[in-house]
């Protein structure tokens, strides 16, 4: 079990303007447009972060790891279709608050296990009930509600939950949480 994190941070990394127009489809594709690629900037980083993870993890913890580093390879070749569907480029700069998560990722690093693993579930278990909230989502957007809900990712996260701990650091899942509030782009 996981330190009590505050409700109103909770809320804010998954409640916001951009998931409500992919529920009601207001949401303008080109802002989705500029999303994504960050998205797929960030799962880049993840995945970098997350095999280092895996390396320094417990032997009961690795293949839950194992099959998370797995699953981020499959979610960037579905970034590549993707964006060859959309006409998108994902080779762009990363924004602040993709960078800003991308320091954070690499601070993970030197941060001790518990609290690294804690962090890794908080961010997924954060974009499950995000994408969950917005279920089924506006025929535009449904595909991408689909794809990130699907049973196998929320077990994933359970498994993950499992591996959390309550001794995690709870300011550096605070930051977690305000840096997933900031990662969705006002409309």
């Amino acid at each position: 079990m996981l330190p009590d994190l505050p409700p109103d941070l909770w809320t804010a990394a998954t409640r916001s303007p951009f998931l409500d127009g992919v529920r009601d489809g207001s949401l303008d594709p080109g802002v989705l447009d500029v999303w994504l690629a960050q998205d797929a900037r960030f799962v880049a980083d993840l995945l970098a972060f997350q095999a280092r993870l895996l390396a320094r993890a417990p032997r009961p913890a690795q293949a839950v790891l194992a099959a998370g580093c797995t699953a981020l390879v499959a979610e960037l070749d579905w970034f590549t279709d993707l964006a060859a569907r959309r006409g998108l480029s994902l080779d762009v700069a990363p924004l602040p608050a993709t960078r800003a998560y991308a320091d954070l990722l690499q601070r993970l690093d030197a941060a001790p296990y518990v609290d690294a693993v804690a962090a890794l579930w908080v961010l997924e278990r954060v974009y499950l009930d995000a994408w969950s909230g917005v279920r089924p989502g506006a025929e535009p957007y449904r595909e991408l509600v689909e794809h990130w809900t699907v049973p196998e990712f929320a077990r994933y996260v359970a498994d993950l939950e499992v591996l959390a701990d309550a001794q995690a650091d709870p300011a550096l899942l605070r930051e977690v949480l305000e840096l997933e509030a900031a990662f969705w782009p006002v409309p």
